[in-house]
């Protein structure tokens, strides 16, 4: 049974001091939480009374259990309603909730467990809780100290434990950045910055209404999908739908088929969600759909692909689907989680640019037809109380439509890195600026992203994105599909030498020597970059926690040697 989409009381829109508090006034209502399970169907109706019930009740059996307010506690974050009950009964205990991932389907279990291991320690965590056939791998691992792992249900029974006062300023969760896998860096947000945050998602980004429902497939442990889709709903009493990501993975149309199901108005995704879609809708056969009443299709979570949202939107205007419903925006867990959204309804805007002018000048200029071009999507100015700034590297202001490094400040700011100060005093100034590690440039106040600073290649004295070569080779190459070239460079001899890895599918020696010359023709053709191309196995490439392609992680493991059986030679 699903929960109603509208509140039937006076709607709120995040004005509370605390997380506490937003969820003690969305109790008062019948909306809530509705988990589904991997075929999409309803496994838990969690209304927001019932899990503010529940929350206290397990908030004093964590106290009973030892853990002192301000005590970290790990929890592993499956799409179920235990995970929920947990997070906001560490919300009442004074705790603080670090988000773990679960497993990677192809990770294996040793790995998964050092890596859980790492993060517990970096958190200082005191216990762990989720699903008992994880948590059992745990024994025994050397991680922190913990006075409890189990799964929720596990705590004794308890009462009679006065619950701590929650303050504006007190810790709401720690945040693990997704690339942090392996040296885990914890963002820790406060309530205060957590709620200027909701604030200003549901009033601005998102301009909230009483009809408004979502829909989320995004991990729990990923900033988008904890703020953007449980905190941020819970703040204005919206109803929210949470579909499992291994169930969007095996069949991406089950999320649009929820959507029509339940008349969703908001859900979001990185880009490849909306690709997976259009890829699988081309074979026909799927779910009759209703996309008509989805108003805000969000983009968010990685560089945006135009072309490939632009193909989801013709793929399914014939189910209602309106283009004016793409609304791209910008944000990191260093800010809680959103910076900038597009304007509502003006769907995709991007800016076409000359590449040679942005390689050689760092200038974000108009690209005529004979320029060698590619569109960057527009998103949107700053949120209200939040400013961006573009700077050079030696931290001056640039004009509008200079690239150079995004900086950032606002309310929604994290305080630190926890226990990092020498980390947080790399990106973060003493007047609040943070520097978010994103190149772009501004225009008309709006900000346009162009890349990662550490992604970035000097080859020749130019400035080369690796997406540029990534998306040639994946658009232009017949076997090669979205996600599966990583380009980044290397020492050379002389200059830094591009790399570029292509998981190839083929066994056959001729196809795959085919493949890779090809690949090095068409980066010479299209970018005049001479790549070395290494072809690799199906799921070789490496990703963060939110399924995002790490670069790092694929330049160290090719600096290692694990890619060497391939031939090299282009």
């Amino acid at each position: 049974m699903l929960l109603p989409t509208a509140a039937d009381r006076a709607l709120r829109l995040a004005d509370f001091a605390t997380l506490v508090q937003a969820l003690d006034y969305a109790a008062g209502g019948e909306t809530g939480v509705t988990l589904h399970s991997l075929r999409g169907e309803v496994a838990e109706a969690l209304s927001y009374a019932r899990l503010r019930t529940e929350a206290l009740d397990y908030a004093a059996r964590l106290m009973a259990a030892g853990l002192p307010p301000g005590a970290r506690v790990g929890l592993i974050a499956e799409t179920d309603g235990d995970f929920v009950r947990a997070f906001f009964a560490c919300q009442y205990a004074g705790l603080v909730p670090a988000p773990l991932p679960l497993p990677a389907p192809l990770g294996g279990r040793e790995a998964y467990v050092a890596q859980i291991g790492r993060m517990l320690e970096a958190a200082d965590a005191s216990a762990l809780l989720g699903p008992a056939s994880i948590t059992a791998w745990m024994a025994g691992a050397p991680s922190a100290a913990l006075s409890f792992v189990g799964a929720l249900p596990d705590l004794p029974p308890a009462a009679g434990h006065a619950l701590p006062g929650i303050g504006p300023d007190a810790p709401c969760y720690l945040q693990f950045s997704s690339g942090s896998t392996r040296f885990p860096t914890g963002v820790l947000v406060t309530h205060q910055a957590c709620m200027a945050n909701a604030a200003a998602i549901v009033r601005h980004g998102l301009q909230v209404r009483a009809e408004d429902r979502a829909i989320s497939w995004l991990p729990l442990y990923h900033d988008m999908g904890l703020v953007g889709f449980l905190l941020s709903p819970l703040s204005c009493q919206m109803s929210v739908d949470l579909l499992p990501t291994g169930a969007f993975v095996r069949r991406p149309l089950l999320w649009l088929d929820l959507i029509t199901r339940n008349g969703a108005t908001i859900s979001y995704s990185p880009t490849f969600g909306y690709e997976l879609c259009a890829r699988r809708a081309e074979g026909g056969g799927g779910p009759a759909l209703d996309l008509s009443r989805w108003r805000i299709a969000g983009v968010g979570g990685d560089m945006i692909r135009t072309g490939v949202l632009r193909d989801f939107a013709r793929a399914f205007a014939g189910a209602g689907f309106q283009a004016s419903a793409f609304v791209a925006s910008y944000g990191m867990a260093e800010a809680t989680l959103a910076l900038s959204f597009a304007p509502l309804g003006r769907g995709l805007e991007t800016e076409t640019l000359d590449i040679a002018k942005l390689e050689n000048e760092r200038l974000a200029i108009l690209a005529d037809q004979t320029a060698r071009a590619r569109d960057f999507a527009r998103c949107g100015p700053a949120l209200p109380g939040h400013e961006l700034q573009v700077r050079d590297g030696n931290d001056a202001l640039l004009p509008e439509r200079s690239v150079g490094r995004v900086f950032a400040r606002g309310p929604s700011l994290m305080r630190g890195y926890f226990r990092q100060p020498a980390e947080t005093a790399r990106v973060l100034s003493d007047d609040g600026w943070l520097d978010t590690g994103d190149l772009g440039f501004l225009d008309r106040g709006e900000i346009v992203l162009t890349g990662r600073g550490k992604d970035l290649m000097i080859i020749n004295g130019r400035n080369v994105w690796p997406q540029d070569l990534e998306w040639t080779c994946e658009a232009e190459l017949e076997k090669v599909r979205s996600g599966d070239t990583a380009a980044f460079s290397v020492p050379g001899e002389e200059e830094e030498q591009v790399v570029l890895l292509v998981q190839a599918r083929s066994s056959d020696p001729e196809a795959r020597e085919a493949l890779r010359v090809e690949a090095a023709r068409i980066l010479r053709l299209r970018h005049s970059i001479e790549a070395e191309v290494r072809l690799v196995g199906p799921h070789a490439l490496p990703q963060t926690s939110s399924g995002k392609l790490s670069r790092s992680k694929a330049r160290a493991a090719f600096l290692a040697g694990a890619f060497d059986l391939e031939p090299s030679r282009s």
